[in-house]
């Protein structure tokens, strides 16, 4: 039998309009794992995302801070909160990942997800995310404050515009997936009827604003010529990227530094807040490291994997949770 010479994927430029008798220059869907791993069933699971729900830890910082963090009144409503934003994020991939599937077929490693790989319809993915995100906000109305429900609103309604449109603007783009930490943070003060300080939400939003440009960076250095995948890194340069997450570092660990000196001058003994600027700063800079190499994906991919940066983490909450309570 003859083989011709167009059965060969290769051959066929990607980007070119396909002739009559070539092949489309849509890209191959990615093979499907064996077994249980390539099921339709687990697919709808990772589809979810389930991995990066860790993120959403951050909404116990604010509880945390203000030293309420054993206080059932207030973890009550701040757990229904991680619920809700774990269901409300999950929303947001489903149709961030739907909107991308042509550009994440591309990709060398986000062809495997579900939807990109066809495993995943679009129109189910669609259909669940308002599933979960309507489930998000009539829970938070009816288990917590309306004001939580605002804030699981403001950021779905950012974080799609940012899969529509935003994603290609420079430095746009760094403020709004930025601000998806800080909307993780805010919520668990809201939804416990918390006060949120000045130097909270400084942390939390130039930390946020450092965790994004380092993930930007180490996408730039390690995708390389795939770099069209996400049409801003083209936009932005190695040197542009480290005075970004600079300039976002230093004012976290000004702001920090000046919330402990603050809360250590109402604290008698062993002045706890302040000692916890140490460990804080160690893992700023360990996490630099990583970002530096380029090895920086996904924050919560890197806290895991790195035990020494994790072990500053733990160290720096100790250190600091015994400057809030006074011990």
């Amino acid at each position: 039998m003859t083989v011709h010479p167009q059965s060969s994927p290769a051959l066929a430029p990607e980007g070119t309009a396909p002739a009559d008798g070539e092949l489309s220059s849509t890209p191959e869907l990615a093979p499907r794992l064996p077994g249980f791993r390539g099921s339709f069933a687990w697919g709808l699971v990772r589809a979810l995302r389930p991995r990066q729900w860790v993120k959403n830890v951050l909404v116990l910082a604010a509880p945390l801070a203000a030293g309420e963090i054993f206080n059932a009144e207030v973890m009550r409503p701040t757990a229904v909160a991680f619920v809700l934003f774990c269901l409300s994020a999950s929303a947001v991939y489903l149709v961030n990942d739907t909107i991308d599937v042509e550009e994440d077929r591309r990709h060398p490693r986000k062809r495997f997800r579900p939807i990109a790989a066809g495993i995943v319809p679009r129109w189910l993915a669609v259909a669940m995310a308002a599933v979960l995100f309507s489930i998000a906000l009539v829970t938070a109305v009816l288990l917590t404050r309306p004001e939580l429900a605002f804030v699981l609103s403001s950021y779905v309604v950012i974080q799609l515009a940012y899969c529509v449109l935003l994603k290609n603007q420079p430095v746009i783009d760094l403020a709004v997936v930025a601000s998806g930490f800080l909307l993780r943070g805010i919520a668990g003060g809201v939804a416990a009827g918390l006060l949120l300080s000045q130097w909270f939400l400084l942390v939390a939003a130039f930390g946020s604003l450092f965790m994004v440009a380092g993930k930007r960076y180490s996408e730039l250095v390690l995708v390389g010529d795939a770099a069209a995948t996400r049409k801003t890194l083209k936009e932005y340069s190695a040197s542009y990227l480290r005075f970004v997450w600079s300039l976002s570092a230093g004012v976290a660990v000004t702001a920090y530094s000046l919330w402990a000196f603050e809360l250590g001058e109402t604290q008698e003994g062993i002045p706890w807040s302040t000692i916890s600027i140490a460990p804080f700063v160690m893992a700023i800079l360990r996490y630099a490291v990583d970002v530096d190499k380029g090895a920086a994906g996904a924050p919560e991919e890197i806290v895991l994997r790195d035990r020494v940066l994790l072990c500053l983490g733990v160290l720096w909450v100790a250190t600091m949770a015994l400057g809030v309570f006074d011990v």
